[in-house]
């Protein structure tokens, strides 16, 4: 198909089309970054990535997965050693265990605890800011329609497309 833009959900698969000159200049449009989701009433007394996680079945993504490479690159940071009871394929797959009843508490990113809304609580890591997943916007290069790309990009990067995206849970690039 005939692409205009193209936005990732990570630098590295952005770095991938550039290295292949598949894009021109990226910007970085949002951030996001990891939260304790816990079941309603959070019933396992989660406060954080500390000893109140101990012997509770917490579940986390998989390292060779973007949330699981987050996960890791912020305990690193943060000189924490998690002790999952399950690595799962997908960050949705964290949300579910965690929403379903089947584990106490999952890493998952800000903006997927906010859109499981209800059926989970969320626990604020401290030190989240420590591990970032920055989000990348460009042309294709081979655009037919680059005025029309360059449109929806400045739409994503003005401050109602921010506002929009901020909504959903993800941090604005320009914060």
């Amino acid at each position: 198909a005939d692409v205009d833009v193209l936005a990732t959900a990570n630098e590295s698969t952005m770095k991938k089309a550039a290295d292949a000159s598949q894009v021109d200049e990226q910007t970085i449009f949002v951030t996001n970054t990891l939260t304790l989701i816990t079941t309603p009433g959070n019933p396992a007394g989660v406060t954080g990535l500390d000893s109140s996680l101990d012997g509770v079945k917490l579940v986390i993504c998989a390292p060779e997965v973007p949330c699981g490479k987050l996960t890791k690159t912020l305990t690193d940071a943060l000189g924490v050693t998690l002790h999952p009871v399950s690595e799962e394929q997908s960050v949705t797959d964290v949300r579910g265990k965690v929403s379903s009843g089947q584990a106490d508490a999952g890493i998952v990113y800000k903006t997927d605890a906010l859109a499981e809304g209800d059926a989970v609580d969320t626990v604020a890591i401290q030190g989240a800011d420590e591990a970032v997943n920055k989000y990348p916007i460009a042309l294709v290069s081979a655009s037919t329609k680059k005025d029309l790309g360059q449109k929806w990009i400045d739409l994503v990067l003005s401050a109602d497309g921010q506002k929009i995206l901020e909504g959903a849970g993800f941090t604005p690039a320009a914060k």
